[in-house]
C-alpha cells in the first residue's frame, strides 16, 4: 500500500528513494556547489537532493524520466529562475541541443546523479566518454550515487580482485576518489545491496596512450580471462617471450595478471606493445573475435 504523501515507486525504473540526511549532506559536500556553478542533475526523482542544490548553484537543470515526478518537480520548483527540468532519458537526450534558448543554463560544469544499478555504467560513459573518444568539453566534477560494488571496482588500487577494466577505462580519464558508503537503508524502499558516494574529477593522465583505441582494445583483450596471466590473454598478439622482454623493461612482473598493474602501466605497455607489433596490422586484426567476449569480463559492467 501507498503512504497518504508517498510517492509510489516504478520498479522499471529501478527506483529508491534516498531518505539518509547524513547522505544527502556528503553528496553536496562531495559537489562543491557555489553561485558560479551549473549543474546537471540526472534523476532528480522526488526532488530530495534538488532542494538542497538549488540554494547553492547558478543553475540546476535536472533530467528526469519519469513524467508522473516530473509533475510534482515542476510544481514544486517550477517557478525557480535557476531550475529548468528535461523531461526523458538521459542516455538518449541531448542535453545541450535542448538548451538553444536557455543561455543561462548552457555549458554545466558539474554533474549530481543517484544512478539507477542497471545502466550505470552506459551513463558513466556518457559523461566521461571512453579512451578512445573522451567528452570534449569534461566537466570539472561528477558525484554519482552508486552500487558499492561498482564504486570499489571504481576507485580500485592494482593487486586487488576489484581491480578491472572499467577500473582502467574510468581512472584514465578521470581522478576517482570514495567519499562514503551509503547503506541499504538509507533508502526506500531499500535496495538488495549497498551504495555508495563517488566524485571523479576528469583529467588526463600525465602519459598518454599514442593510440587510445589501441589501449581500449588490449585492456579488454588483457581481463578477457581475469584469472589469467598477461602473457596468456595477450598471446594472440605477440610471442610469450617477445611480451615477457616488455614486461621486464617497463619492470612488470612477467606473471603479472591484469588487475596487478596500474593504470600508468597499462598505458606503458599499450604504447609498448603498439611500436612492437605495428608491422602486423591492427590490433583489431589479429584477434579471434571470440577472445574478447564482454560476457567473459569479470567484474565489468
Amino acid at each position: 500500500m501507498k503512504g497518504k504523501g508517498e510517492v509510489r515507486t516504478r520498479r522499471s525504473l529501478a527506483q529508491h528513494w534516498l531518505k539518509s540526511e547524513s547522505a544527502l549532506d556528503n553528496i553536496v559536500r562531495a559537489a562543491e556547489c557555489s553561485k558560479e556553478d551549473r549543474v546537471l542533475e540526472i534523476g532528480p526523482g522526488t526532488g530530495i537532493l534538488t532542494r538542497r542544490i538549488l540554494p547553492l548553484v547558478q543553475a540546476l537543470i535536472s533530467v528526469e524520466i519519469d513524467r508522473d515526478l516530473c509533475k510534482m518537480l515542476v510544481k514544486e520548483f517550477g517557478k525557480r529562475e535557476n531550475f529548468l527540468l528535461l523531461q526523458g532519458d538521459f542516455l538518449e537526450l541531448d542535453v545541450e541541443s535542448q538548451l538553444g534558448s536557455f543561455e543561462k543554463f548552457q555549458n554545466q560544469n558539474k554533474v549530481v546523479a543517484n544512478i539507477p544499478y542497471n545502466i550505470t555504467g552506459p551513463i558513466i560513459e556518457k559523461l566521461l566518454g571512453t579512451i578512445a573518444n573522451p567528452n570534449v568539453r569534461p566537466y570539472e566534477s561528477i558525484v554519482l550515487l552508486i552500487q558499492k560494488e561498482v564504486a570499489e571496482r571504481i576507485v580500485a588500487k592494482p593487486g586487488g580482485r576489484t581491480f578491472g577494466a572499467l577500473t582502467v577505462r574510468v581512472q584514465y580519464l578521470a581522478e576517482c576518489q570514495y567519499i562514503c558508503t551509503v547503506p541499504a537503508s538509507a533508502f526506500h524502499p531499500a535496495p538488495k545491496v549497498d551504495s555508495a558516494v563517488v566524485r571523479l574529477i576528469p583529467r588526463q593522465l600525465e602519459k598518454q596512450a599514442h593510440d587510445p583505441k589501441y589501449l581500449e582494445t588490449l585492456v579488454k583483450l588483457g581481463f578477457s580471462a581475469k584469472r589469467k596471466m598477461l602473457r596468456n590473454n595477450l598471446q594472440s598478439i605477440i610471442e610469450r617471450d617477445d611480451l615477457t622482454a616488455i614486461l621486464e623493461q617497463l619492470n612488470i612482473n612477467p606473471q603479472a595478471r591484469g588487475e596487478d598493474i596500474s593504470v600508468e602501466q597499462w598505458v606503458e605497455l599499450s604504447n609498448e606493445l603498439k611500436e612492437k607489433t605495428k608491422q602486423h596490422g591492427t590490433l583489431e586484426e589479429n584477434l579471434d573475435v571470440d577472445t574478447i567476449n564482454e560476457n567473459d569480463i569479470e567484474n565489468d559492467i
